[in-house]
Parts: structure tokens; sequence; C-alpha cells
């Protein structure tokens, strides 16, 4: 997920916010430049997963990251805002969708099957260990030849590495190379033969995604995943400046940053193996109902107290929550239609991410402060963690129908 990561390191690191310095913008200027991002991406998920279920993962992940990296380059040369939300807004955000957990996971589903929890779990925290690389690279490129020739460093990376990678490693499904999920030797033959083989029917599954919204899991992880995006969109532009507002130094907001991201690997690693043993919808209830106690020491906390904690207690719960949701939707509705599917939920989570960044905003150059914004989007934390544990994954998930051959009860 190297275009998405860039996409990510641009803010946080921060050749964008470093942009809106040079042309004088306001907060709230920059973040609904920033909303029009995350809507764009939103909007186009549904289209991107349904493309990647008619054309593979390989081609859809190699021709997203080439023009992730064309357009990163060319924005380099923005001379004013609608040039940066053309090219970053839009160009950018729509087809890194391409690039993103969305394809990564639907593909990984296919090969995992009895370890789909922690399959998916690495990959997630492969994508934030990338963010922990590439924030302070690109700080650091900021500083020795600001943000211009950064763009074009960044944009480089992903052509250079990202698109030989993705043509070189990715195959579609295991039985491409004559494999079934979970590295075992192919049954029966035919594309996609491997992964059916595996894997028992639920009694939702869809063969078309349109089948899913007539139950309600699927409402409950959508609901839940908005309401995600809500809590981690808003944090990802307005932290630091809430930090800096609250007296810290620049350099100590970025450092409390990035170890919340450190810690966003050893808690999406730890829930993933256990997803793999327990119920996906207990883990997943927890995750947002520890991110938010988290929010609620962000704002209840004083000084140095509420930034570090929120850090740390929500570092752990993060991006647990993106493999539990895509698991706990392969399990439910099945692989035919899971690129839509997974686009569906991630227009959900991006639709609440652009929502948050625009309140966090507006609401703070309303207020001179974020307690509001935040207090808002952390209560809402308490209604996902509620939709996620109603959801009736034992009546639902095929890993508790007839288990196939060598799977233990319970989804191990």
């Amino acid at each position: 997920a190297m275009a998405s990561r860039i996409h990510c390191s641009a803010v946080s690191g921060s050749p964008i916010s470093r942009v809106t310095e040079d042309f004088e913008w306001s907060r709230g200027t920059f973040s609904l430049a920033m909303a029009v991002g995350w809507l764009a991406n939103g909007v186009s998920q549904p289209l991107i997963g349904r493309i990647y279920d008619r054309y593979g993962a390989r081609r859809v992940i190699s021709i997203s990251m080439v023009v992730v990296g064309a357009a990163s380059m060319l924005l380099a040369v923005i001379e004013s805002l609608w040039q940066l939300i053309l090219l970053y807004g839009i160009v950018i955000s729509v087809v890194s969708g391409g690039a993103s957990l969305v394809t990564v996971h639907a593909v990984l589903a296919k090969w995992f099957y009895r370890r789909r929890g922690i399959a998916l779990s690495i990959s997630t925290a492969g994508a934030s260990a990338g963010a922990l690389v590439l924030t302070p690279f690109t700080a650091y490129l900021i500083q020795l030849v600001d943000w211009r020739p950064t763009w074009v460093v960044l944009g480089g990376i992903v052509l250079a590495l990202g698109v030989p990678m993705a043509l070189l490693l990715i195959r579609d499904d295991p039985s491409d190379v004559g494999e079934a999920p979970d590295g075992a030797s192919a049954r029966s033959g035919g594309r996609g033969a491997a992964a059916s083989a595996s894997r028992p029917r639920g009694p939702l599954d869809a063969d078309h995604w349109r089948e899913s919204y007539r139950s309600a899991p699927m409402w409950q992880l959508s609901g839940a995943y908005f309401v995600c995006g809500m809590t981690t969109a808003i944090i990802s532009f307005h932290y630091v400046p809430f930090a800096v507002d609250r007296g810290f130094s620049l350099a100590t907001a970025a450092l409390a940053f990035g170890l919340m991201s450190g810690l966003n690997v050893v808690g999406v690693l730890s829930v993933g193996a256990m997803s793999d043993r327990f119920e996906r919808r207990y883990l997943l209830s927890a995750v947002y109902g520890v991110r938010g106690l988290a929010y609620a020491m962000l704002v209840l906390a004083p000084g140095v107290f509420g930034i570090w904690g929120f850090a740390v207690i929500a570092g752990i719960s993060w991006i647990a929550s993106a493999p539990l949701t895509s698991s706990l939707t392969a399990d439910i509705y099945g692989l035919r239609t899971l690129g839509t599917l997974g686009g569906m939920t991630n227009f959900a989570h991006q639709m609440g991410g652009a929502a948050s960044i625009v309140m966090g905003g507006v609401l703070y150059d309303v207020f001179g402060a974020y307690d509001v914004p935040f207090a808002i989007a952390g209560s809402l934390l308490v209604a996902a963690s509620i939709a996620s544990f109603s959801i009736g994954e034992r009546r639902y998930s095929a890993r508790y129908a007839a288990q196939p051959t060598g799977a233990s009860g319970g989804g191990g």
C-alpha cells in the first residue's frame, strides 16, 4: 500500500501543510481542501472495488501507482488552491484507492482463510510501518530542499519501487500458482477454484454486492466504519495543531504522533493474531471502545497526560479496525464481490473522515479550540462499539458454518 502511505505521509510529514503556510491559507481552507480529497476517495472506492472484482489486484494496483507517482511529481509545480484540489484532492485521492487496503485486503482474503485475520493485519501493519519511515524522511526532505522537490522525490519512490514490486509480486488468486488458501496444494483447477474449495459458504454469501445490504451486518460494519473514519481523520489532520495550541513544541507534537503511529503496528498485529482464535466482533467492539477512552483522555486530561496518554492508548487501537472490518466482511458475505463491498465500507469510512476534517477546521475557527469537535468525534465511538458488538457473527459468518477439512472449530 505504498501509494496510500505516500498520501498519508504527505499530510503528517508534511508537504501539504507546508504548502498552506507558503500560500497563507487558513486552517478552515486547508481542511476544506483535504476534505475534498477524503470525499473523492470515498465516492470512488465502490467503483474501484468493482473494477478490482473484474480485473484483479495486479492490474488495478499497478496502474494506480503509476498515476499516483506521476501526479505527486506534478504537485511540485502548483501555484493555486484549485491546482492543489485537482491534483491532490481529486486525482491522487481517487486513484490511490486502487492501491489501498480495499484492494490489498480483498486479494489477501483469497489467499488466506484459516489465518485471514493475521494476514490482513500484517498488511495493515506494513502500511503503518511505512509511514514511520516516510513521515520523518519527508520532513527531513522539506527542511533540506523545500516542499516542491520533496513531491518529486515522493512520486519517484512510487514509480521506482512501488510499481515494479506490484508487477513482480502480486498474483490475483492462489490458483494462479497452483496453490489453495493458506499455502495448501490446489485440489481443483480453474481461476478462483482454490479459494472456493477450502471455504464453506455462509448463509449470507453474496453473488451480487446489493444482496449484502438486505441484512444487518453490512449496515453495522459500515456505520461503525463511518465513525472510524471520523475519529481517525480528524486526528490525522488536527492532532499536531491541537498539541501546539496546548503549549507543546511542533517537534514534541510530531514525536507524540510518531509514537501513536509506531504503536499502530503493535496493536494491529496483536488484534490480528487474536482474531483468528476469537470472534472478531468482540475485538472490533473493544477497539472502538479503547479509542473512545483515548479521546476522553485527550479532551479531559491536563497537559502532558492528555497528549501522551492519547498517543499510547489510541495508537494501540488506531488501525486495528481495518483488518477486522475486512475480515468480517469476507467471512459473512464471501469473496465474489469483496472488492466492491470493501469499497462500500471504505466509502462510509471516508465520508466520516471528510465530515470530521471540515468539522474540526470550522469548529476550531468558531471556538478557537479543538475540544468540541474532538468530544463529538469521541462520543460517537460508543455507538460504533455497540454496533460492532451486536453483529451476529456466529449466525452469519462462514467461520462458524460447516468447517472445511483440517479447520478447527471457531474459525481458527
